[in-house]
């Protein structure tokens, strides 16, 4: 089959790759669609020493299963989550698979991911997909998911000043999905031009360097980059909340007193639950196409992954 690997730390695309056998507990999927997010972009330039197929983002179809219980899955149009689990630890059995010791995630770390013609993935983590939201909209769930995860993880005021640095792929999913409840959102960004896509689905926004010290109670920091950390730090109140967003390759050089002078709370936030994210997409709550900005062939993989990191190119997708 086609994929793009990361092979000897290089991004290659290959049309001769293997492709995956069913197994016992797992599906065969045949992709339909997938999509480029930062945590890609950062797995080239060397984040986690990944070798494999890329790619954890997708919506697929279910074409084989490895055991004959599981045939009412062959034809469903699914989404999956990323995370492998052993199954067997205290950790996978009481919390899920999340923080597993032991293991593996899509196209990250120890299981080859999306950016081919097939994956595979075990059944416990496969969703059905709705039949009214289309592939466009279905290939967003995994980071509306990690969208949605903030909710899940804390209460949040909706009377709190309310900041999301960084107004590109996940940036705007989190604004939108903070702002369901009524919350006051900014989204923040260092450009006139990054903020319009944002106004134009009604959300708040501003320049970075506008706002004063201490302007926001609750932060999230989606930049992908180590300014865009030093400004959530910054805009963040004494004894309010930063919630970090971001994964990228490399060491940020921080200014870390404040977390301890002013007392600040600090929360890593990383995947999400699926369900609540197609039954936001379902209800055509959140916008999501509107950042789509090119959509490539598989074949076409290396170029579409220059495009994606261009400086604010949000979502690319690619199509086996």
């Amino acid at each position: 089959m086609q994929a793009l690997i990361i092979e000897n730390g290089a991004l290659v695309y290959r049309d001769n790759y293997p492709q995956p056998q069913p197994k016992s507990g797992a599906a065969l999927i045949r992709v339909r669609l997938a999509g480029i997010c930062s945590t890609d972009l950062e797995v080239v330039k060397g984040y986690g020493s990944f070798s494999g197929v890329l790619g954890h983002e997708f919506v697929g179809e279910v074409e084989a299963v490895g055991d004959p219980q599981d045939a009412a899955w062959i034809g469903q149009r699914v989404v999956g989550t990323i995370n492998i689990g052993c199954n067997q630890c205290d950790e996978c059995r009481h919390n899920g698979p999340e923080h597993c010791p032991n293991r593996a995630a899509l196209g990250i770390h120890r299981a080859d991911g999306v950016f081919a013609d097939y994956v595979l993935l075990p059944i416990m983590n496969l969703l059905v997909v709705p039949p009214t939201v289309t592939d466009e909209q279905a290939v967003f769930t995994e980071p509306l998911a990690a969208a949605v995860r903030i909710r899940g993880q804390l209460l949040i005021s909706p009377e709190a000043k309310t900041a999301v640095v960084g107004p590109g792929r996940l940036g705007l999913l989190v604004g939108q999905v903070l702002a369901l409840a009524g919350t006051r959102v900014t989204l923040l960004g260092r450009r006139q031009a990054s903020l319009a896509l944002p106004a134009q689905l009604g959300l708040q926004t501003g320049l970075v360097a506008d706002f004063d010290d201490n302007s926001f109670d609750f932060v999230v920091e989606t930049t992908g980059n180590p300014a865009g950390f030093a400004h959530s730090l910054r805009l963040v109140r004494p004894q309010g909340t930063l919630v970090l967003k971001s994964t990228f390759a490399g060491d940020a050089h921080i200014n870390l007193t404040k977390l301890v002078v002013s007392e600040i709370n600090v929360v890593g936030s990383r995947c999400g639950p699926f369900a609540p994210a197609l039954r936001l997409l379902e209800q055509q709550a959140v916008h999501v196409t509107e950042t789509i900005e090119a959509d490539f062939n598989l074949c076409n993989g290396l170029a579409a992954f220059e495009y994606a990191a261009l400086p604010g190119v949000r979502k690319v997708l690619l199509r086996p």
